[in-house]
C-alpha cells in the first residue's frame, strides 16, 4: 500500500484498536508525535516500532524537535538549545557557530533515529525580525546570510545521522506580528523584498537538495490573494518552477485558525492539495482527520508518493551505545558550550572570576 497524503496524530503513548484501524487507511502517509505520546525513550521506541510494523512501505513518523521552546521529547534526550543560541555564537565566531550547529543537529537526529523517528520538522528558516514571538529564538538570526550558513550546517548534521530536513515556513514567517495558530497573519511586503531577504535561506538550502519544505499560513497580498500554503502561485510557480524545488511540500497544520477561511477540514485539505502540498497535516482533532481521510480515500499522486519515500530515516543508531560515538560526545560538548555562553550573556556569572573559567 503506497504512502497516502495525510499525516495525523495520536492520543496516547501506545496504539489502541482505533489507532490501528485509522493508520491502516490508504490515505494515511504519516504520524506526527507530540509530548503526550512520550513517556520514555524505551516506550517511544516501542510506539514507533508498532507504527512502522503496520504497513509497507512503513508510515513516516515526524516530530517537532527543534530545540529550545519546541522540543517534544525531553526526559532521556539531550536538552537542545534554541536556534537563536547558534546565532549568538555565530556573531562571535562564524566558524565555531556553524561547527556547533552541525554537531548539535547530528545529536538531535541520532537520538531520534535511535528510537525510530524518521525526521524532525526543522530547521526553521524564518528571519527573526523581532516582530513575531512565535518565531523569536526559533530562528537562526535576523540576517539572511547567517540564517543560511547555520541552516546549511544543520542540514549537513542531520544528514550525517541519516535524517532528512524540513525547512519552514516558506516564504518566511518573520515579517508579521500575528500568530497563525490564532488568526491569519498578513505580510504587506512586495515579492522583491521577500526574494532578496526572507526567501534567501530557502533558496540556499534548495540548491543543496533540501528534502522538504513547509509553507506558512501567511497571506502576502501584494503577491497573491491566497496564503502561501494554499497558493499555487507560491507552491507551483515560485517553489517548484522558479526555485526548482524537488522535495516534499508539507502543509502546516490544517487545524490552525489561519486555515479556517477555506471551510471545513476536507475543503482546507483539498485547497492545500490543489495548490501543491504533497502531505496534509491535521493535528489535535481526530474527527477532522477522519473527515480528511474520507475525502482523500481514492486519491493517488505517484510523484508525491516517490517524494515521500525519501523522507524515511536511513540507518540505525543503537541507543544504548550512542554515548560511545565521538560525534555524540562532540554534540553534548557543544550544547554545554552554548549553555555557558548564554549564562555569560545573561550576566549570571562573572567571566573574570577564576572559578567560572574552564
Amino acid at each position: 500500500m503506497p504512502l497516502g497524503p495525510v499525516m495525523l496524530d495520536l492520543t496516547g503513548k501506545s496504539l489502541d484498536a482505533e489507532d490501528r484501524e485509522v493508520l491502516s487507511h490508504p490515505a494515511v502517509g504519516g504520524v506526527i508525535l507530540f509530548a503526550r505520546n512520550f513517556e520514555s525513550p524505551r516506550q517511544l521506541a516501542d510506539l514507533t516500532a508498532s507504527i512502522h510494523s503496520l504497513r509497507e512501505p512503513r508510515l513516516l513518523i515526524g516530530v517537532d524537535q527543534e530545540g529550545g521552546r519546541v522540543q517534544r521529547f525531553r526526559h532521556g534526550f539531550t536538552r537542545l538549545p534554541a536556534a537563536g543560541r547558534f546565532a549568538a555564537l555565530y556573531r562571535r565566531d562564524p566558524v565555531q557557530g556553524c561547527r556547533a550547529c552541525r554537531s548539535v543537529a547530528w545529536l538531535m537526529a541520532a537520538e531520534l533515529r535511535s528510537v525510530g523517528v524518521d525526521f524532525s520538522f526543522a530547521p526553521v528558516l524564518d528571519l527573526d525580525r523581532g516582530l513575531n514571538p512565535v518565531v523569536g529564538d526559533r530562528a537562526f538570526g535576523a540576517r539572511a546570510r547567517e540564517v543560511s550558513a547555520l541552516a546549511l550546517a544543520w542540514l549537513e548534521g542531520v544528514r550525517c545521522a541519516g535524517m532528512a530536513a524540513v525547512g519552514k515556513h516558506f516564504p518566511g514567517h518573520g515579517g508579521v506580528v500575528s500568530d497563525s495558530h490564532i488568526e491569519l497573519p498578513i505580510d504587506p511586503r512586495a515579492y522583491a523584498d521577500l526574494e532578496t531577504e526572507d526567501m534567501v535561506p530557502f533558496e540556499r538550502l534548495i540548491t543543496h537538495a533540501l528534502e522538504a519544505i513547509m509553507p506558512a499560513h501567511v497571506l502576502y497580498p501584494h503577491v497573491d490573494a491566497q496564503p502561501a500554503g494554499f497558493s499555487s502561485l507560491w507552491l507551483r510557480d515560485v517553489l517548484r518552477k522558479r526555485l526548482a524545488f524537488q522535495g516534499v511540500i508539507f502543509s502546516d497544520d490544517l487545524n490552525m485558525a489561519a486555515a479556517a477561511a477555506y471551510g471545513d477540514h476536507a475543503e482546507r485539505a483539498r485547497a492545500a492539495s490543489d495548490a501543491g502540498c504533497d502531505m496534509l497535516v491535521v493535528c489535535n482533532n481526530r474527527p477532522a482527520a477522519l473527515e480528511v481521510l474520507e475525502a482523500f480515500a481514492g486519491r493517488r499522486d505517484p510523484t508525491a508518493e516517490v517524494r515521500l519515500l525519501r523522507m524515511h530515516g536511513r540507518g540505525h543508531h543503537e541507543r544504548q551505545r550512542l554515548h560511545e560515538f565521538p560525534a555524540w560526545q562532540r554534540g553534548v560538548r557543544q550544547v554545554a558550550l552554548l549553555e555557558d555562553l548564554e549564562t555569560l550573556e545573561l550576566g549570571l556569572t562573572d567571566p573574570t572570576d577564576p572559578e567560572t573559567k574552564g
